[in-house]
């Protein structure tokens, strides 16, 4: 799941894929996920962080809507301390 900058919110684009995960997970007890928000290196380190942590607990609490239970899901904010795409320039930052 991807998210338009300085943002947390989903797009509707991912509805179906977060749906398709949560029911996956509803359905199958003994499967557990973590959900890792990330960043890009803009902002504040303490800024990139609290970013990534609400990014993943909005996926979290969908995945929970579509019947993932509590102790399936963990949501971890990396921020920019761990990227998805380790580059300097737009390419990379729109992944993380």
């Amino acid at each position: 799941v991807f998210f338009e900058f300085d943002d947390y919110s989903t797009r509707p684009a991912y509805t179906a894929l977060v749906e398709r995960h949560g029911r996956y997970l509803g359905g199958n007890a003994n499967v557990a996920v973590k959900v890792e928000g990330n960043a890009d290196e803009r902002g504040s380190t303490e800024y990139n962080l609290a970013l990534g942590q609400k990014r993943a607990e909005v996926v979290l609490k969908a995945l929970k809507i579509y019947g993932a239970r509590d102790n399936q899901v963990e949501a971890v904010g990396w921020g920019e301390e761990r990227p998805v795409a380790p580059g300097h320039d737009g390419a990379a930052w729109a992944q993380d």
